[in-house]
């Protein structure tokens, strides 16, 4: 059969849409994440330069400054796939042509160019997205990667995914999130968890969205961050790198483990385990049963040198006082 398609005014097709595009997933309660377009009711799909209908893929096409707008969600792109598909326990139409006039649902947005997705205070950017409903999750690849809260900014250079139902979001490739005050943390994968709505401390009251009715999950607020691969931590007075560590957004506080070193000027430290309280600044080695914590020692830094626990000041490099040896910790 030959495709069909049609090129629709913009007004007709957006009236079809606003009428029947709710998705067949129940609406959840107003605790839902931010970000999250899988919530139920329609979606308001706009463009400039036009909406074309391919009946056949059974496919929506929006270009020129393409817009998608659910529940106080906004995504924009240059260019805005839409695809759709009978609703769950409803016949297909006669010769496969369901559309969303039709009581089609919309099961897949595919955003090209300039890709923005925002809510009252969350923002996520990249040059494609992908926001596969079934699976309630949004990735997006390109240059300037980038997810922010109102206390977090998370980068990459890969790729980006948002769980919006997971409370969780995957930084790949050259990862960093900056913390508010200006804390860093970087690797090759960032996995970043987000606390519940109306867990840890009180948020500010929830603006009011575009349309006028309250935004699901007001600001995502961070719980934790699980690092992966070339780990590093930079505080006001320290760099601290590892295989892998974990960060808690609650306490400040910083885990490294595997391969870790804190340098602080031409002082270094090395070991299996660091503890880093993120606010204060501070890094401090950890001795393991049976590892042996091996310091560099550069005397006159203009700075408080990096010390095993009980060397004295001025201990020559390489030596240990008698009875300390393999079980030094910074201090």
């Amino acid at each position: 059969m030959t495709e069909t398609r049609r090129g629709l005014p913009a007004a007709a097709l957006l009236a079809g849409l606003l009428l029947a595009a709710s998705l067949a997933l129940a609406p959840r309660a107003a605790g839902a994440q931010a970000l999250d377009l899988t919530q139920g009711g329609p979606v308001e799909v706009t463009a400039t330069d036009g909406i074309e209908w391919r009946q056949q893929e059974q496919v929506v096409i929006a270009r020129g400054n393409a817009r998608a707008v659910r529940q106080g969600i906004t995504l924009t792109a240059d260019r805005l796939i839409a695809r759709y598909r009978p609703r769950a326990g409803q016949p297909a139409a006669a010769g496969g042509a369901d559309t969303p006039m039709s009581g089609g649902e919309i099961w897949r947005l595919e955003a090209e160019g300039n890709v923005r997705i925002d809510s009252a205070t969350d923002h996520a950017e990249g040059d494609r997205a992908i926001y596969d409903m079934d699976q309630a999750v949004l990735v997006m690849t390109g240059r300037a990667l980038k997810l922010t809260t109102p206390e977090n900014v998370l980068t990459s250079r890969d790729s980006m995914e948002y769980w919006p139902q997971r409370r969780m979001a995957v930084a790949r490739g050259a990862a960093v999130v900056v913390t508010q005050d200006q804390r860093r943390i970087a690797a090759d994968t960032l996995v970043g968890y987000f606390l519940e709505q109306g867990a840890g401390a009180p948020q500010q009251a929830a603006a009011p969205a575009r349309n006028g009715a309250a935004t699901p999950g007001q600001g995502s607020q961070l719980e934790r961050v699980e690092a992966f691969g070339n780990v590093e931590i930079r505080t006001p007075g320290e760099v601290v790198r590892g295989d892998r560590g974990v960060y808690s957004e609650v306490t400040g506080m910083a885990r490294l483990l595997g391969g870790v070193r804190i340098t602080r000027g031409d002082n270094q430290l090395n070991g299996q385990e660091a503890i880093v309280n993120m606010r204060s600044g501070v890094a401090r080695l950890v001795s393991t049963p049976g590892q042996r914590v091996q310091g560099l020692i550069i005397p006159q830094q203009g700075q408080q040198a990096l010390q095993p626990q009980g060397q004295p000041q001025g201990q020559p490099q390489g030596q240990q006082p008698q009875g300390q040896q393999g079980q030094g910790q910074p201090r």
